[in-house]
């Protein structure tokens, strides 16, 4: 079997501009770092950790280095990993510690005893896990601090913001992730993200969430979700796409396009999911402006997107 490799970079209301280059190059970047581990003979898993780490360490995207800031001018970070094969999940929310979230959501998955661990605790859990920690001013970059200034200017206590909004990239949602299928027939899938600009503190939207922000199963798909997290978490869209193929017989494309147009789209939801079938086919499907997506198949070249078609 040929590998598969998708990532997403968030979706929301993205503006053309000269920074879209800048755009196309990280992702293209972050999806190779995954596909040499596949081109190796890599795992799944292995690949959409890859990814994630390096869009986590990018400063343009919302996971990691660059993430949003909280209402209290603080970076709250969320992630998960799932393995399609045993069905094996990690997860953390709410860390402010470690450098790569996504690396302690994989350890919570290796160490088998949980799914989810949150704050403290997981940044304590990470740390003995030997896991690379950090400042939480490491995450901050200019830019989020002026996204924040602007959200708070224009409605202090408004945390989720939607396309209405006049605060320009701040209406983003940068949420960042994988889905991954290795050439032995195993599917995976990871999701991370700083969560929305101006979040209550302790907030936590659905990418940590297994069946809303993040899904893989080897029998179905894998999916990893980007946009407005609390519509995800009531939809469970990433477990909706799996739900649609094995129970309703639908195809990997029809289940994709209707957990965004039908599921999602009735609750009022912004944003978009990279789905993979166990066959190999993909789904993008967002009903946002635009979702920073890129994808490669085994002997084919590297593809890039933000809008539609471009």
């Amino acid at each position: 079997m040929s590998y598969v490799l998708a990532i997403h970079g968030g979706a929301g209301v993205i503006r053309q501009g000269p920074q879209q280059d800048a755009y196309h190059a990280a992702l293209a970047q972050a999806l190779v770092c995954g596909q040499v581990v596949l081109e190796q003979g890599g795992s799944a898993t292995g690949a959409v950790l890859a990814a994630v780490v390096a869009l986590e360490d990018c400063p343009l995207f919302n996971a990691g280095y660059g993430a949003v800031f909280t209402a209290d001018v603080q970076h709250e970070l969320d992630a998960a990993v799932m393995d399609g094969k045993g069905l094996r999940a990690g997860a953390v929310a709410g860390v402010r510690q470690v450098r790569n979230p996504i690396l302690a959501a994989y350890k919570v998955l290796l160490d088998g005893r949980f799914v989810l661990l949150s704050g403290e605790g997981a940044d304590r859990f990470a740390l003995e896990a030997g896991l690379d920690q950090v400042e939480n001013h490491y995450f901050s970059t200019e830019l989020r601090r002026s996204q924040l200034a602007a959200v708070q200017a224009f409605s202090p206590a408004r945390a989720v913001l939607d396309h209405a909004n006049p605060v320009g990239d701040a209406a983003r949602f940068g949420t960042v992730g994988a889905v991954a299928l290795d050439r032995a027939g195993n599917l995976a899938a990871a999701t991370s993200t700083g969560g929305m600009t101006n979040k209550l503190p302790g907030r936590i939207g659905d990418s940590p969430l297994v069946g809303a922000g993040v899904y893989a199963n080897n029998a179905s798909c894998a999916v990893s979700a980007t946009g407005t997290g609390e519509h995800f978490m009531r939809a469970c869209i990433a477990y909706d796409v799996h739900a649609r193929m094995a129970y309703g017989g639908a195809s990997l494309a029809d289940a994709a396009a209707a957990a965004i147009g039908t599921s999602l789209q009735a609750l009022g939801g912004d944003g978009g999911i990279i789905a993979l079938g166990r066959d190999g086919t993909l789904a993008m499907p967002f009903n946002s402006r635009g979702m920073y997506r890129a994808w490669v198949r085994e002997g084919e070249a590297v593809q890039t997107r933000i809008f539609a078609d471009c």
